[in-house]
């Protein structure tokens, strides 16, 4: 399966859930929802994968954990704002980069209509994390 079709699959999971909650919820609640969704639907995922940042050649005391890894190779972060911002973009490409993955899926419920960014990763082939 190619990274579109993954990403395809992984954003009709996160309409599902906009369709059944709206918007309105905190983003645990949605979390919750899409790994529900997530298995229904066969996704292989990890949820709050706690991933090491690792600085000319030092892991350092920070972890980081995105909401989802999905497929080993997909960043997948939700929100639950109003609207999104180049801080939510950064945040969401900077997790693909230290977690050397392919993309990362941007998704939020906070709007009337579910909003997701295909964040692709430029330094995809470096490696800057060690996974615990």
């Amino acid at each position: 399966m190619t990274k579109e079709p993954m990403t395809y699959s992984i954003i009709g999971a996160a309409m599902e859930v906009h369709r059944q909650l709206g918007c309105g919820f905190s983003e645990k609640v949605y979390q919750e929802a899409l790994e529900e969704e997530f298995v229904a639907r066969g996704i292989p995922y990890e949820r709050e994968k706690r991933m090491q940042v690792v600085y000319k050649g030092k892991v350092l005391s920070m972890e980081f954990v995105p909401d989802f890894v999905c497929y080993g190779r997909i960043i997948v972060e939700l929100k639950a704002v109003q609207e999104l911002v180049g801080l939510h973009e950064a945040q969401a490409i900077n997790y693909a980069r230290v977690g050397n993955m392919e993309v990362a899926l941007l998704l939020n419920f906070g709007a009337e209509s579910l909003e997701y960014e295909r964040l692709f990763n430029p330094n995809y082939k470096n490696r800057f994390v060690e996974f615990v």
